[in-house]
């Protein structure tokens, strides 16, 4: 199968799904179908190229003629197979993610200490994700203690204790506090 962005490419004309249309009926060669859906011969042809570069059509000969074949295997994947990157583009993404943690928690701690409380949003998720682990699992947290413990990061705790509330890494019932995640 060639790369989505090929396949949707070979996709976005009207006269290519016609003619996928016609194959998938019969397969057949470009002369029937030029006639079939009141193009011409070159035409037809001119798509038939793009369909086969997109892996979506395949040709083979039948003595003077050359018979055309959709490829149903891929009509027959959901979006989300063709659409989903390769294993080792997934393995490149996390390892540059991990490298883009990395630094954005170089930058923003000295010494296990937040200098400052990151502007930008995914810079300050990962700063409050980073701090959210000096929480226990399965532990209920009065408010004095929350500020205690994000208080050994930075002096702003009732900041801090906001943002992890309202990026649901922390919930607030009644003055006490826990991890969001033992609640889903």
């Amino acid at each position: 199968m060639s790369d989505p962005l090929t396949l949707f490419k070979a996709l976005a004309h009207q006269s290519r799904l016609s003619l996928l249309a016609a194959l998938l009926e019969q397969p057949t060669y470009v002369e029937v179908l030029a006639e079939r859906l009141k193009l011409s011969a070159s035409t037809v042809s001119f798509h038939l190229k793009k369909l086969e570069a997109a892996g979506l059509v395949s040709s083979q000969r039948d003595q003077y003629y050359t018979i055309f074949t959709v490829d149903r295997t891929i009509l027959e994947q959901s979006l989300r197979d063709l659409v989903r990157p390769p294993r080792r583009e997934l393995a490149e993404q996390e390892k540059r993610e991990k490298k883009y943690r990395q630094k954005v928690l170089d930058a923003f701690f000295r010494h296990g200490k937040l200098r400052s409380i990151p502007v930008q949003r995914k810079k300050r998720m990962i700063v409050l994700e980073q701090i959210v682990q000096a929480f226990e699992p399965g532990r209920i947290y009065p408010e004095k203690e929350v500020n205690l413990l994000i208080a050994e990061y930075h002096d702003d705790f009732c900041q801090i204790r906001r943002d992890m509330v309202d990026e649901r890494l922390l919930t607030r019932e009644r003055g006490v506090y826990r991890l969001a995640t033992e609640v889903e």
